[in-house]
């Protein structure tokens, strides 16, 4: 049982994937039978932001309330309905209206996923998971692409949105493993110790030791994440003279090495610690940075490039494997709500924020200003450490 209910958790993690990614690969063809501004990708992304540090935030509520499988299963199906309701929309405000519930099962079924494997599996199986993610949101544009080629934007969206029905089936059916596995002194499905007791309010989580600490860590990697790969093609055609297919395809590999890494770190936590790991992915990032700042060609740039990617890979499942290690079970679920709302709001401002300093001063300013974020996300990560001591 204790394997079968992993495997779920695996296809849920590939689930959260699936639909990330799908918004780019279509919108160019969304756009123009909508008649909108291709901007106009902003907007929808954005709704579905909220919406995800909306339900995040609730995250301890509705796990205490519901518990892990409940939380899970129904969040997926409101993905899935969200989803559907995107493939039948035929204007813009239709997109909008159903990006709302599409944010908030994605927040919710995130944050209570991530406690219940950071409560009852060892870090490898974090990592692992993550790399599910990553297969998923590779994946999505691969399903789209295929839909375009004998159809329409519309008919990709559904096929997804079929697989997450499917997806939400068998999570209700497996809602008794869920109840089979109890935690420390719990006796629920997914409902840490001390779960008897009322959620906290943000200002109880504020007021935890080492919450903000871990909150703005989370926030600054996330902007270095969000911020590398929605940039990296710019900057390799801006900066560096690179063609830009060829720059889309390059910038892409980002991803790829995200997803390898995990990988590879699901084996590395077995004789290394979370902390460790966090520290390694750090190093990584500051010597691709440093390449990239100094970098004198393209192909050099790129070797950057791929190891920002590399050292991103264990610092996102490593920080949030190490949460109830850190702040204790009963709080964890709480803590990683608004981690979670921290790093919504990191992909949701930042990036942006680099928009403007691209457009006003200069694109080559690209790992100067990731270079910036890395040392404060590593000076928080280092109070936190030393608070938690």
């Amino acid at each position: 049982m204790f394997h079968l209910l992993l495997a779920i958790i695996y296809l849920s993690f590939i689930s959260l994937g699936l639909p990330d990614s799908v918004l780019g690969a279509a919108w160019p063809s969304m756009y123009l039978e909508f008649g909108v501004p291709v901007s106009y990708a902003g907007v929808i992304s954005m709704i579905i932001s909220v919406g995800t540090i909306v339900s995040s935030l609730q995250s301890d509520r509705l796990t205490r309330w519901l518990g892990t499988g409940k939380v899970t299963a129904i969040s997926v199906g409101m993905t899935a309905v969200a989803l559907f309701g995107f493939s039948a929309s035929h204007s813009f405000f239709a997109l909008c209206l159903w990006a709302v519930p599409y944010g908030l099962g994605a927040g919710s079924v995130d944050a209570s996923l991530n406690n219940y494997v950071a409560l009852h599996y060892a870090s490898r199986h974090m990592s692992w998971l993550h790399c599910m993610w990553g297969v998923g949101a590779a994946s999505g544009p691969y399903i789209m692409s295929f839909a375009l080629l004998g159809g329409t934007w519309n008919s990709g969206y559904r096929y997804i949105s079929i697989i997450q029905i499917v997806l939400t089936a068998i999570l209700f059916f497996s809602l008794p493993l869920w109840k089979g596995r109890n935690e420390a002194a719990a006796g629920d499905d997914g409902v840490s110790a001390g779960a008897g007791d009322r959620p906290l309010t943000l200002r109880e989580i504020f007021a935890i030791t080492g919450a903000k600490e871990v909150m703005v860590a989370f926030f600054c990697y996330c902007a270095i994440e969000s911020t590398a790969g929605l940039w990296a093609s710019s900057y390799l055609v801006l900066h560096h003279g690179v063609e830009a297919r060829t720059a889309a395809g390059l910038a892409s590999l980002f991803y790829i090495g995200i997803t390898v890494g995990r990988a590879v770190n699901g084996f590395l936590t077995i004789k290394f610690t979370d902390t460790q790991m966090i520290r390694m992915g750090q190093a990584i990032i500051f010597a691709g940075l440093l390449i990239l700042l100094f970098s004198p060609n393209a192909a050099v740039a790129f070797a950057g490039l791929i190891l920002v990617g590399l050292g991103c890979a264990p610092v996102y499942p490593c920080i949030i494997h190490s949460t109830p290690a850190h702040f204790g079970a009963d709080k964890s679920q709480a803590i990683i709500g608004v981690q979670m709302a921290s790093a919504y709001t990191g992909t949701c401002l930042m990036p942006p924020v680099f928009g403007l300093i691209a457009n006003h001063v200069s694109v080559a300013l690209y790992p100067a200003y990731m270079g910036i974020i890395l040392v404060l996300m590593a000076v928080m990560y280092q109070r936190l450490l030393r608070i938690k001591a």
